[in-house]
């Protein structure tokens, strides 16, 4: 992947990798040459239909229900910082850092098309915030995702007026004081612009980005496993055949095939005859199984992209016509569903390692290892109860899974009456990601113990790469020990993108898929 030095926000062009690089690398980012001009062009709209008295929604009205009140354009200012008191009211943890930098990066970039009638000077504070490290103390939980997330985007706005509270050079402290320490001037909002920061999906959106590349990064670490215990039980190769994979006709499935080889290339191990004439389906459907979660993702990622690059307000100006017309781009369902769905496909790669465990640790099934992969068992019972952990992870993911976008429940006064509650999705993906991590991470302890038992063969060089690198932190198991920091280790391996790292620059990049096409035909 080419290195991201500074990123440009222009409105449009945004990408996943991006928001990652800034919310957790720190990466620069620069507003674009046309986004102050449009900006500005934006807010002259809106202005003059403010000074013509016209009636515009959460501009020259209330909000929600309160849509009926007309508000004196006299008054407008003053109702864009009600609103932002008003909607901080998040609850519960402060969201993490990333987390936050990541939303910051998503608002700006809508805020730079214009459309939202945002005077540059928003878009320009955002990116000051941003550069300088300032980040808004917001509350995870309180936001339905109907409106967009009005509570978290709320607290985000507070420090640029002067309220709240904000991270500053590792300290927690008012905003208005951070804010100060770092050099940025504060804003006093202006019509709409307390609304053209808060309305619109984006602390789910840049949350789930994250999550999202994260996702593709156990996607990875995922084949990586999976190969690890298919060398470990001698796999019938020939289920990964590339010739079965194109059969089916979907590009994930080929390429997860494909990865498999890859990473088992030139192995010592699995250059006999098997030893079964067939595996069970956590095995021999892997490539079908993992590839459907990466055809997923791919989804997923068009969605999000498509997101992140949208005008999600109301009202928008638009910039050509030199209208303001009021909608529901707001409305949080197109990423609610990708977050579902996202959440479901990362569960499924904690799903199938679980199973893959008891094939190891089963010696009624593999017939070459040791049960529980440890000498003298009965005396030691070995890796037995690693595999307790997992199944109880993979337990607390399914009722993660729990779809909440079935559940809505309406608000102000049945007005905002279809909510989709995608930001409470965003948050459960926290912890499935972690909760998968955790389970790949046994399954890697478990496997790198199997090979020690094949006698000086070695595996697939992708394979023997992961192996020697576990290897460096954990040793062979030869009696009972304490397991807890070996888990933790391979965790951080998996976490800190160290174990994919080191496989690719030893085979070349695991292949993910392009686009939604067969690409193969």
């Amino acid at each position: 992947m080419k290195q991201i030095s500074q990123v440009t926000i222009t409105g449009g062009g945004l990408t996943v990798e991006q928001i990652k690089a800034v919310a957790r690398d720190y990466i620069t980012v620069e507003i674009g040459k046309e986004a102050a001009d449009k900006c500005k062009r934006g807010y002259d709209i809106l202005l003059k239909k403010i000074n013509q008295k016209e009636k515009i929604y959460g501009v020259t009205t209330g909000f929600g229900e309160f849509s009926q009140v007309f508000i004196d354009p006299e008054k407008a200012a003053q109702l864009q910082l009600n609103l932002i008191r008003s909607h901080s009211t998040g609850v519960g943890d402060p969201a993490k850092e990333d987390a936050v930098r990541a939303t910051m990066l998503c608002r700006a970039n809508y805020l730079a098309s214009g459309m939202s009638g945002g005077r540059p000077i928003l878009l320009q504070t955002l990116v000051e915030m941003l550069n300088k490290k300032i980040t808004p103390l917001v509350l995870e939980q309180g936001s339905v995702g109907s409106s967009g997330d009005l509570a978290p985007l709320a607290m985000m706005t507070l420090p640029m007026i002067g309220e709240g509270e904000a991270f500053f050079q590792g300290k927690r402290m008012p905003g208005k004081k951070a804010m100060k320490k770092a050099g940025i001037p504060l804003v006093k909002l202006q019509a709409k612009e307390g609304l053209a920061l808060i309305n619109g999906d984006t602390f789910m959106a840049g949350l789930g980005s994250l999550e999202l590349y994260d996702a593709l990064q156990l996607a990875k670490v995922s084949e990586i496993s999976c190969a690890m215990t298919m060398e470990a039980i001698e796999v019938v190769l020939q289920a990964m055949d590339e010739k079965i994979a194109k059969a089916r006709k979907f590009s994930g499935q080929v390429i997860a095939a494909r990865n498999l080889r890859k990473l088992m290339n030139k192995s010592e191990i699995l250059a006999g005859p098997p030893q079964r004439v067939q595996d069970a389906y956590s095995i021999r459907c892997a490539p079908v199984i993992l590839g459907a979660s990466r055809e997923a993702l791919l989804w997923i990622k068009r969605q999000f992209e498509t997101e992140i690059n949208a005008a999600q307000d109301n009202p928008l100006v638009f910039l050509e016509t030199k209208e303001v017309l009021s909608g529901g781009n707001f409305h949080g369902q197109p990423i609610a569903m990708p977050l579902e769905t996202m959440a479901q496909a990362i569960q499924e790669y904690a799903n199938s390692s679980e199973i893959r465990q008891e094939r190891m640790n089963n010696p009624y099934y593999s017939k070459i290892l040791p049960a529980f992969l440890i000498e003298s068992g009965g005396l030691n019972s070995g890796f037995m109860m690693p595999q307790y952990a997992s199944a109880a992870l993979v337990n607390e993911n399914k009722i993660l899974c729990y779809p909440g976008i079935v559940d809505s429940i309406p608000v102000s006064a049945g007005q905002e009456d279809d909510c989709s509650m995608g930001t409470n999705a965003a948050l459960k993906i926290q912890r499935i990601i972690r909760n998968t991590r955790y389970v790949i991470a046994i399954e890697l302890m478990l496997g790198c113990q199997a090979l020690d038992f094949k006698k000086g063969k070695k595996p697939g060089k992708g394979i023997k790469t992961a192996y020697d690198l576990i290897r460096q932190e954990i040793p062979y198991i030869k009696q009972d020990v304490v397991l807890y920091k070996n888990v933790e280790k391979i965790f951080q391996l998996i976490k800190s993108e160290r174990l994919v790292q080191e496989v690719e620059e030893k085979i070349g990049r695991l292949e993910e898929p392009k686009d939604l096409k067969r690409s193969y035909e």
